[in-house]
């Protein structure tokens, strides 16, 4: 592995980049794995637990401007590892928060964190993909759920040995640590990454007009049809992850041994769907594949609510994991095609998406039920598809 690493720059380079992806599932599923614990050590109510994952959401809202200005003047490279550190250090942060309104701060911090990194190491992996002429996009994504799937081993091996959240935090932030190292030496140097579609310095010149660009322009048509997609695919995904085993117990019945399946096969099935999805990209076309992956995630979904019971939820499961792992990388590598400031605002409302997401699921199946509040997720990949025909996708590589 390490020939492999010294030898071939797309490699080595692919690794670096995975390891922010990992990192970044890996946080995100770390504290999300112990909100029972934090609502307990906190003394919250139900509402007040929406509230504090609506943080995390704002914050990745209102993090643009920020994250535009960071990647003018820092660039990915540096950018993606200091969001990666402190990203490590703020789990340390969340563990000692003494009261609830330091929590809420500790978690919009989060979300304007998570908003930095994602643009970042996107920046990387459209660069990547740009640089060598080969798709890898998908496979990085893939890093992500392999994140967050580990993170779930990490909380349950914790819970066995203690119920400290500070212990399971700390070990959390070493590994993100860990991964920090690992990713340094391997991104895109910053004239690398800077240049070109992964976003440009102050003094890039426009591609449209030849002129310096020196501030954030009123984003593009294309650039918004853009926004909409992911916004509704991230809250999809997230959604799905969050309310799947609740629904398999509430609605479908299933036992709580069973109920944690719905999570296993989105995610499972996202995984798998990841790893070949770049494949299916060189083949058929990023239109493509997000088009068909969104009708099946949402005609699937929605014909498993209509079906009711466990199977034909655990099946509609998997046909949402299936159909949305792909719309994410495509709609970043799209987005990182028009310029630094699209995949900027892209990627704050694919955060947004995914961290507000599941609450406003919340407030839907509050207001009437679970069952409605997953028929939004079915129309949500529905929507993706519809905006799918209006993005111009990148030409198909190898």
């Amino acid at each position: 592995m390490r020939v492999l690493r010294v030898r071939d720059p797309f490699h080595r380079s692919q690794l670096a980049i995975a390891a922010l992806f990992c990192s970044l599932g890996f946080q995100y599923a770390t504290w999300a794995s112990r909100i029972p614990a934090i609502k307990e050590d906190l003394d919250l109510s139900a509402a007040e637990v929406g509230v504090l994952l609506m943080a995390a959401g704002i914050g990745a809202a209102v993090s643009f401007p920020l994250v535009a200005v960071l990647m003018r003047r820092l660039g990915s490279q540096r950018l993606a590892l200091l969001s990666a550190l402190c990203l490590a250090l703020l789990l340390l942060a969340l563990a000692g928060a003494p009261n609830y309104p330091v929590a809420l701060l500790v978690m919009c911090v989060d979300g304007v964190l998570v908003g930095c990194l994602n643009v970042a190491m996107n920046a990387q992996g459209a660069e990547l993909e740009k640089r060598y002429e080969r798709n890898a996009m998908a496979r990085l994504h893939a890093t992500f759920s392999g994140g967050s799937l580990l993170a779930a081993l990490l909380a349950s091996g914790m819970n066995a040995v203690t119920s400290a959240v500070a212990a399971h935090f700390g070990a959390a932030a070493l590994f993100l640590l860990l991964l920090v190292v690992c990713a340094r030496t391997g991104l895109l140097t910053e004239e690398r990454a800077v240049d070109g579609a992964a976003g440009e310095s102050d003094a890039a010149p426009d591609a449209s007009s030849g002129k310096k660009k020196s501030k954030w322009t009123v984003p593009s048509r294309m650039t918004l049809w853009m926004c909409v997609a992911m916004a509704f695919g991230t809250v999809t995904e997230g959604a799905m992850n969050d309310w799947s085993a609740l629904y398999l117990e509430d609605v479908a019945e299933a036992s709580a041994e069973l109920a944690p399946l719905g999570i296993a096969v989105v995610s499972g099935m996202m995984v798998v769907a990841r790893l070949f999805a770049d494949g299916w990209r060189s083949r058929w076309g990023d239109g493509r594949v997000v088009l068909t992956g969104s009708v099946l995630a949402g005609a699937g979904l929605a014909l498993a609510l209509l079906s009711g019971g466990l199977v034909p939820a655990l099946l509609g499961f998997a046909c949402v994991g299936l159909g949305i792992a792909a719309v994410t990388p495509c709609v970043y590598v799209a987005a990182a095609g028009q310029g630094s400031d699209s995949l900027t605002l892209v990627a704050a409302m694919g955060t947004t998406g995914l961290l507000a997401g599941p609450p406003i699921i919340g407030f839907i199946a509050h207001a009437s039920s679970l069952v409605w509040g997953l028929a939004a997720v079915a129309a949500s990949a529905l929507v993706v598809s519809a905006c799918s025909t209006r993005i111009r996708w990148p030409a198909t590589t190898g």
